[in-house]
């Protein structure tokens, strides 16, 4: 495998980490709206973690492609300070939480040497990034105050969506 980068790939890296930092903005306010929706019901925290695996989507997607060590989290952080200067309302910690993303999907490759890209690679690297950005949440937004039922469920809900969102989702986007 090379491991040098050339511009086409530097560049598509960089496209995608644009394109998706926009897309996330958008699924910021899905979210808020899902979490609106579902809070008289009481699982308005779950508004956010159906829909999390969206935002580990381009790291996901670069790593398939591009297939380099660094690119799921060079891709994801790029992604991330791409929508700090777009004016997110997370601020700058996103760079942060983006490059926790960044490396729990670059985990799963680095397992495998960066040589399976296989769906359950993909998989595993879309978890990966569910199970980072948890731990970042539960440092950063207070989740040790949550009940034990609930936070266990909003982990599963996570993993679950960062399997299917990123994993499979980003998958069917790259064949595509």
């Amino acid at each position: 495998m090379e491991m040098k980068w050339n511009l086409r790939e530097i560049v598509l890296m960089s496209i995608l980490g644009v394109v998706f930092a926009v897309i996330y903005l958008l699924f910021f306010l899905f979210g808020t709206a899902l979490t609106n929706v579902l809070a008289p019901f009481g699982l308005g925290p779950f508004g956010y973690e159906v829909i999390f695996g969206v935002w580990f989507i381009v790291s996901i997607i670069t790593a398939y492609i591009i297939r380099k060590p660094g690119a799921a989290l060079i891709s994801e952080t790029i992604a991330g300070g791409v929508q700090v200067l777009l004016g997110s309302p997370a601020g700058p910690l996103l760079i942060v939480a983006a490059f926790l993303q960044g490396l729990g999907a670059e985990a799963a490759f680095a397992a495998t040497k960066y040589r399976n890209y296989s769906t359950k690679v993909l998989v595993a690297a879309g978890i990966g990034a569910a199970v980072f950005s948890f731990g970042w949440g539960f440092y950063r937004s207070g989740f040790l105050a949550l009940a034990m039922p609930l936070l266990t469920s909003m982990f599963i809900v996570r993993v679950i969506s960062g399997a299917v969102l990123a994993g499979l989702l980003g998958k069917w986007i790259s064949e595509s």
